[in-house]
């Protein structure tokens, strides 16, 4: 075992699921979830916008000691923690938004330098960004708190494209979607893996709170007018059912891919060259 992986503590089996099309599915749900629940609790409960950022902080952090506690990926505890990070996300740019008028050019401008401040400090460190190597505590951890920003990020780029087009709730799902199939595209025709995935992570953020935009917002407005709390409500349940799907099937798990195709179990080492482009 490596020097590093002895300063950084025990190895673990990797602690994020495998890239599948359940991961793209169940995302997209949690993206939603954070749009429309942050809403009903904000807005139509009438909790506040800092009362409400404060409790799904707590919310956060107690999933995550939970998350950091595991020593492989376990689908119940990883999701709640990616729709808890989906909710604190789209809170945090509402709250420089709404509650201080900061302008969403300058929020999608900060996330966007932070994003690649914490990728550039994460390569730096641990030499790779794949989610494939997320299998000591520091990896989690710069893991997570990539995701938080992907979901800031997403939230100030998605608003601010609105603002940019006018478009309405139906109209407005279009400009993600597109943006998402090009970057498909782009890893179909060889585009580096990495690079494409946490493209693909950011703009999912959009898509899924514009689909719940959709759902929620008045007929008058060119939406379904649902309100927020029966997406909420539904979303909610599609992602119990997949996560319940996901911990029986385990088609998610890293290592039951990886022997699938004839390779070890046992997660690689962190200081090897090329985990930076796999």
């Amino acid at each position: 075992m490596s020097a590093t992986v002895e300063r950084q503590g025990a190895r673990l089996l990797n602690k994020v699921p495998e890239v599948t099309l359940w991961f793209w599915v169940i995302k997209i749900l949690c993206t939603s979830v954070g749009e429309s629940f942050a809403d009903y609790i904000n807005e139509t409960l009438g909790f506040g916008l800092v009362p409400t950022t404060v409790l799904f902080a707590v919310l956060l952090v107690g999933a995550l000691v939970v998350q950091f506690r595991t020593r492989a990926y376990t689908p119940w505890i990883y999701w709640l923690t990616v729709v808890l990070v989906s909710v604190e996300g789209t809170l945090l740019t509402d709250n420089l938004t709404d509650g201080m008028g900061v302008p969403l050019w300058i929020s999608s401008t900060v996330f966007a330098a932070l994003l690649l401040a914490v990728f550039s400090t994460w390569y730096a460190r641990e030499r790779t960004l794949s989610i494939h190597s997320i299998n000591t505590p520091a990896r989690e951890a710069w893991y997570w708190l990539t995701v938080l920003v992907t979901f800031a990020l997403g939230t100030a780029l998605g608003d601010w494209s609105l603002d940019l087009t006018g478009w309405g709730p139906g109209t407005s799902v279009l400009l993600p979607l597109g943006l998402l199939v090009a970057t498909i595209v782009a890893w179909r025709a060889g585009a580096n893996p990495v690079l494409t995935f946490w493209i693909a992570y950011v703009l999912t953020r959009p898509l899924g709170a514009n689909i719940g935009d959709f759902l929620a917002s008045d007929r008058s407005e060119g939406g379904l007018g649902l309100g927020t709390l029966v997406p909420s409500v539904a979303f909610l349940a599609a992602i119990l059912a997949v996560v319940i799907y996901l911990s029986v099937s385990k088609v998610d798990r890293t290592e039951r891919a990886l022997a699938a195709q004839g390779k070890s179990e046992e997660p690689e080492e962190p200081d090897e060259p090329d985990e930076a482009v796999a």
